[in-house]
């Protein structure tokens, strides 16, 4: 199992490891049209998220701030805000109030269902159907942190749609990737961690 202390530390706590993880996803995409798209819908799982921000009148400026510190400026896409690295670092983000709520299932984590009930009251779009895709393969992941012995789709499947209280409920058709997939990706993503944790002791010596 993977735990947080092990885990590169948050660059913005209040928006939790999972859209995080999303960011990631996003550049990766090759598409900038589509990119660009999957930022937007993140901005709103973000704001979702982590609502206190929406007490300012420019918050919108500042999840797209957060949104560039977080992809360490990497995330090549067609803002709507001009993109000033020295402005976003200066934006102080809020902290996250978390409620004292115990989680349903805890190797899923707070920030997850979190996340889940933000997707769940979003009208229905293209964009909500993606995260909801996006949400079933992160929970079979975290799943497989848990449990690699024996893994339930339709188990996982059953807990989306309790977490999110009978607001998802994925499509007949839908399907998991295989377990050796997910597995194969958390390797390389603890690999490729390791290995710019040597690079940056490297720089410092």
């Amino acid at each position: 199992m993977e735990y947080n202390t092990q885990r590169e530390k948050l660059k913005i706590n209040d928006y939790g490891r999972n859209v995080c993880k999303m960011i990631e996803n996003a550049k990766a995409i090759e598409d900038r049209e589509v990119r660009t798209d999957m930022a937007h819908m993140i901005v709103e799982v973000m704001a979702h998220v982590n609502p206190k921000v929406k007490e300012r009148t420019d918050y919108r400026h500042i999840l797209w701030d957060h949104l560039m510190i977080m992809s360490n400026f990497e995330l090549d896409v067609d803002s709507p805000y001009p993109i000033s690295r020295e402005d976003a670092e200066q934006t102080a983000p809020r902290r996250l109030q978390y409620s004292d709520n115990k989680i349903r299932y805890r190797h899923y984590g707070r920030a997850l269902e979190d996340m889940i009930s933000a997707v769940a009251e979003m009208p229905e779009s293209e964009e909500r159907t993606v995260l909801i895709q996006q949400i079933a393969h992160t929970m079979k992941r975290q799943y497989l942190q848990w449990n690699r012995d024996s893994v339930d789709d339709d188990l996982i499947s059953e807990q989306l749609t309790e977490l999110s209280k009978g607001r998802i409920i994925l499509p007949t058709d839908f399907q998991y990737h295989d377990s050796k997939l997910y597995i194969e990706a958390m390797a390389a993503a603890a690999a490729k961690k390791e290995t710019n944790a040597k690079k940056k002791k490297k720089k410092k010596k």
